[in-house]
């Protein structure tokens, strides 16, 4: 049975994880930790995790990035893995994960759902068979009650893709401040905020007449939590280390 330590409990995704986890034999929710919030089942809610009263075998953290060096200490001080899901990480934040990663298990990935990396996993393909003959733009679309553009997501998406290239293109956010043909090393980046979206992203491929197209929509926040689950059940066996979806779908 893997103990699992809810941060950013009382949130949107915070109970989808709840109820995700109440849905199964594997593990259990022993405490939230939510500096907003109040305790709305069976388990504790307390602000911070220097308050938790007992210790978990993974904490889930699906909050905010100015939770993540409070976390980072507790699970450094006590030995506890972490599965990070939260998007908007600075560049020196990143840098702390995988420090942190030397000594601690931890999971982090841009995005938890099984599609999306499958999608990653096309883009690759196809970028090395397209090579530079086609043209590339990625469109992700998020509700728009989302603070950070481009996506993480999209992020990853485009490391992917660049991954495959023999020649690094450069990532292009705002095509409108210069007034110039697009070159051929470049990914293009467009974000769109509106109303509930979910989340959508696309890799557009766009060649001599012809365009060849690679999209993933999720519908529901609840695929997200599933794979958050997923992760946690998954790392409380590692050793010390950076892992991602492609470590676990690896042992699937």
């Amino acid at each position: 049975m893997t103990k699992i330590v809810i941060c950013g409990a009382c949130g949107k995704m915070g109970r989808f994880i709840n109820d995700v986890i109440k849905g199964r034999d594997d593990c259990e929710a022993i405490a939230g930790i939510d500096k907003f919030g109040e305790a709305y089942d069976s388990f504790p809610v307390v602000k911070s995790a220097a308050e938790l009263t007992e210790k978990p075998d993974v904490i889930i953290d699906f909050s905010h990035p100015s939770a993540l060096d409070e976390l980072l200490t507790y699970a450094l001080t006590n030995g506890v893995p972490l599965v990070l899901a939260t998007t908007g990480y600075s560049e020196e934040e990143l840098s702390k994960i995988n420090k942190a990663a030397e000594q601690v298990p931890v999971f982090f990935t841009f995005n938890m759902t099984l599609g999306i990396n499958l999608l990653a996993e096309l883009a690759m393909k196809a970028a090395k068979v397209l090579g530079g003959q086609y043209d590339i733009e990625i469109i992700e679309k998020h509700h728009n009650q989302k603070l950070d553009a481009p996506s993480g997501t999209a992020i990853m998406l485009a490391d992917a893709v660049n991954s495959a290239l023999d020649t690094k293109c450069e990532y292009v956010y705002d095509r409108h401040s210069v007034r110039a043909k697009r070159t051929k090393n470049e990914i293009g980046m467009h974000s769109i905020r509106g109303g509930t979206i979910v989340g959508e992203h696309e890799i557009l491929f766009a060649g001599r007449d012809e365009v060849i197209s690679l999209k993933h929509e999720a519908h529901s926040k609840q695929v997200f939590a599933v794979g958050a689950v997923n992760a946690a059940v998954f790392l409380r066996s590692k050793q010390a280390g950076l892992y991602n979806m492609s470590d676990l779908l690896a042992e699937i």
